[in-house]
């Protein structure tokens, strides 16, 4: 028979041992993975420190494409795309110079209106109205009285201020002509209709009125929502403001849910998707020079008060908050937004910028630039000459 001896413990001090080992080698795996994570962090880091802090002293063409725009007399952009346009007509060209459409008319007092990737353009004084996209033609029409205003949103939809005898229609209409609200506005009661703005979605509508009473000039900002919340309120109106001395010839959307008005030493945004509802007022006592808006921002440009600057240039967000305050000595024909940047350029001049203040670019262009398109990489942009379509790199 086998003959056993018993362990006083050998064993289990054995078993113990071994697991403290694992312990301490996991122990060790798990440090040694934070610190290889943190070293990577820190990396990252020191690179993304890098790239904020990086200011581009020149740029080099990636691509370059020959075109002839000498017959036409304005070019801007449309979305991704640049659109050029007389008063023979327009088309629309990508950053290849391929022509994506061509809109034949003949116009003698053109008027446009763009919303994103939307433009509408019609004939003042006249009765015919163009609507596309990016894509293609989304329809034309012809109104039944002269034209005085237009705005479009990115859906197509289209508001036409028309000037009767005793009367000022505002109607809207679906981009084949299909009217889909028609109100009229007197000025002996609601003023004249000087600026009209729709949403991107269409839903929303918003008027500034201009009008004389006992020889004081008012405006009334006025929101109209097409909507199933407009058919609850007269004529659709939802909500309006009155400014006394007041006139308001800038208005505008920076979202479905946000606009803007700009008056004589004042700032208006509102917020509200259904109503809108004033969020923030801003009074200037400087004189307004321009206003941009673009990407959710709008920008407002001052003479400079801080020497060794001409422009003031302040940003206001669709929160109703002050973004910032910027200095510059550029002589500007556009302002944009891209992203959390603005690019300030004239035909031979460009200066970038991010909100927070630092300057990304400031330097000059090898040729007459007509139009700046941001892309979707960073710091790479489609600029547009007299003869060429050049996509370029910031370095």
């Amino acid at each position: 028979m086998a003959k056993f001896t018993k362990l006083k413990g050998g064993r289990r001090d054995d078993r113990q041992e071994y697991r403290e080992k694992i312990r301490r080698y996991n122990r060790r795996n798990f440090y040694r993975g934070m610190l290889g994570l943190a070293v990577v962090f820190v990396f990252c880091i020191i690179i993304y420190l890098q790239y904020l802090s990086h200011f581009y002293t020149g740029y080099e063409v990636r691509s370059s494409v020959e075109v002839d725009e000498a017959i036409v007399s304005k070019q801007t952009s449309l979305g991704k795309s640049i659109l050029s346009y007389s008063q023979d007509g327009a088309h629309l060209t990508d950053v290849n110079g391929t022509v994506i459409w061509n809109q034949t008319y003949q116009i003698q007092d053109l008027k446009v209106a763009k919303n994103g990737g939307t433009v509408a353009f019609a004939n003042y004084n006249g009765r015919d109205i163009y609507v596309l996209n990016e894509k293609g033609s989304l329809g034309n029409f012809q109104t039944n009285l002269p034209i005085r205003q237009i705005a479009v949103s990115e859906t197509g939809t289209v508001t036409a201020v028309l000037a009767d005898t005793d009367v000022t229609w505002i109607n809207t209409y679906d981009p084949d002509g299909t009217m889909k609200l028609q109100g009229q506005a007197h000025m002996s009661r609601s003023g004249y209709p000087a600026v009209v703005a729709l949403s991107p979605s269409g839903k929303l509508l918003q008027i500034s009125y201009v009008y004389v009473d006992a020889g004081t000039v008012k405006t009334t900002i006025a929101f109209y929502n097409f909507g199933s919340a407009g058919d609850n309120y007269s004529d659709n109106l939802v909500s309006g403001y009155d400014y006394t001395d007041l006139v308001a010839p800038e208005i505008g959307f920076l979202s479905d849910s946000a606009a803007y008005a700009v008056g004589d030493g004042r700032l208006m945004i509102y917020q509200g998707e259904e109503r809108p509802a004033i969020k923030q007022e801003y009074l200037f006592d400087d004189e307004v020079r321009s206003v941009f808006s673009g990407n959710g921002y709008v920008g407002i440009v001052f003479a400079s008060d801080k020497q060794g600057s001409r422009y003031r240039f302040e940003v206001y967000g669709a929160d109703g908050s002050l973004k910032g305050k910027y200095y510059f000595d550029l002589d500007y024909s556009e302002i944009i937004f891209d992203k959390k940047n603005f690019i300030i350029y004239n035909d031979s001049e460009c200066l970038i910028e991010t909100l927070d203040g630092r300057v990304k670019y400031n330097g000059g262009f090898d040729t007459s630039v007509k139009v700046i398109i941001p892309t979707d990489s960073a710091y790479r942009y489609v600029i547009v000459t007299g003869n060429s379509i050049d996509t370029i790199q910031l370095n």
